[in-house]
């Protein structure tokens, strides 16, 4: 790792870079617009959110406030434990411990930071991890690897579907740090007696884990709390997916990632309610008032990401869509499998509820929310097979019309890669025409974003598109 990177703490330095961009919001429209030469490296992240209204800006805030909550937590006498995207926080917002979901930061140091994670991924690699493991854990993990970040108290994730990158990159970064590490195991099937009580087991081990490691036992009249501000986020999140469905939408491509962000970060945190509120509450107002979600004004194409959403710095991406009248209807990542959730009809046996009768309903619930995150649910077998990933993708695809399915993901999406050929050759035979992007959604080193845009442009040129 070059010298200049060590003098910065990670977690520091976004928390700092996220806090100031927010508070450009603060200024008046003079002041804003010439502030923007003076912030060459994170410019197009500010703009963006602070463009898109009162959730954007929340958003910056709320990301610069998950960082000083992990900058903080030591001295507020908290434990910080890392994690996954594809394990809930919810059990750790109910036990007061901090998480660092290596996932998500690695996103936002990939949007924010011009020269990117690059040095941090590649430091995993010099510590041993392959460079052909996923760029979504070897960024932040890197920088928690090289001792950039407040030092985590112990590991806690699962096993989402077969992805061994995603397994073993925690295993690797308990083993390097020597920390405390549990790993959930995923449920083979979903929906059976026998699977969901191992599954609810096997969380109960995590919950004595946790609270071996944090000398703290669970609340469960905390963890009630934490369930209620759930069932409030899921009902707003499904306002924002009916508002998705409307054609045109009124729904912004940037709303996407606030929506699954804020879940991945806040889910049960009544911070995270909150920005979902001013989202439905600004998004409602742009339908009734007949305002597009797309800032070019016309909707000329509707697009679901089968997989993930591209990352690289600027948010180009996002850009992207806004600039051709791309309208973003979500992702795999957008998507929570809660029951009455419209596209679930189609999918029988997939949805989770939310009891609070007794503790054991309450880790009954919160286990199969966790089994309904993303790659734990949809990429955890084969893609054919009921409840899977091409049914599921063929019901959101129709389900929000869309006009063609793209999938981005990065080289070390083995799993997906391993089925992505014929899961391709089923969804055009449905009559939806499919793009692959070969990149790296973390890591723009592997395909320039100049070279991404112009296959994208490729692919709706032949196929007549646009």
């Amino acid at each position: 790792m070059r010298p200049e990177i060590r003098e910065y703490n990670y977690d520091w330095l976004m928390a700092g870079t996220l806090t100031a961009a927010g508070a450009l919001a603060n200024g008046t429209k003079k002041e804003t617009d010439l502030i923007w030469r003076y912030i060459p490296y994170f410019k197009g992240v500010a703009q963006a959110f602070i463009n898109a209204g009162p959730p954007g800006i929340r958003f910056l805030e709320l990301g610069a406030q998950y960082y000083r909550n992990i900058l903080n937590a030591h001295r507020e006498g908290k434990k910080i434990a890392a994690t996954t995207f594809c394990n809930t926080p919810a059990i750790l917002y109910a036990m007061d411990i901090v998480p660092a979901t290596f996932e998500v930061m690695t996103a936002i140091g990939a949007l924010v930071w011009k020269r990117g994670m690059f040095d941090y991924m590649d430091y995993c690699c010099e510590t041993g991890m392959p460079e052909t493991s996923c760029s979504s854990q070897r960024g932040a993990m890197g920088a928690f690897l090289a001792g950039l970040c407040e030092e985590i108290d112990f590991i806690v994730c699962d096993t989402p579907g077969v992805c061994d990158t995603n397994a073993n990159a925690f295993a690797f970064a308990s083993a390097y740090m020597d920390k405390p590490f549990y790993q959930l195991n995923y449920p083979s099937v979903i929906g059976d007696e026998r699977s969901q009580k191992y599954h609810l087991d096997d969380y109960k081990a995590m919950v004595r884990f946790i609270e071996a490691q944090s000398g703290k036992k669970l609340d469960y009249e905390r963890l009630a709390a934490v369930l209620a501000e759930i069932d409030k986020q899921d009902a707003l999140t499904a306002d924002m997916e009916d508002m998705l469905m409307l054609k045109p939408t009124p729904v912004p491509p940037i709303f996407t990632i606030i929506i699954y962000a804020g879940r991945f970060c806040f889910s049960g945190h009544p911070e995270y309610t909150k920005l979902l509120e001013i989202m439905v509450d600004t998004t409602r107002k742009r339908a009734a008032a007949g305002v597009p979600g797309l800032s070019a004004g016309q909707e000329k194409l509707r697009v679901v990401m089968c997989y993930i959403d591209h990352y690289t710095v600027d948010m180009n991406f996002y850009h992207y869509f806004e600039e051709r009248g791309i309208a973003h209807t979500g992702s795999i990542l957008t998507r929570n499998f809660r029951d009455g959730n419209k596209y679930v009809a189609d999918l029988p046996g997939v949805s989770y509820s939310i009891d609070t009768s007794s503790p054991d309903a309450m880790l009954d619930s919160i286990a199969q929310m966790n089994a309904r995150l993303p790659m734990v649910r949809s990429i955890r077998g084969p893609y054919d097979k009921h409840g899977m990933w091409l049914e599921e993708t063929l019901a959101c695809a129709k389900l929000y019309q869309a006009d063609c399915i793209i999938y981005n993901g990065t080289p070390g999406c083995r799993n997906t890669w391993g089925m992505l050929k014929p899961y391709a050759r089923d969804l055009e035979k449905h009559g939806y025409p499919v793009h692959i992007m070969n990149d790296d959604g973390f890591d723009d080193r592997v395909e320039s974003w100049e070279a991404t845009r112009d296959r994208l442009d490729e692919f709706f040129h032949v196929r007549g598109l646009m």
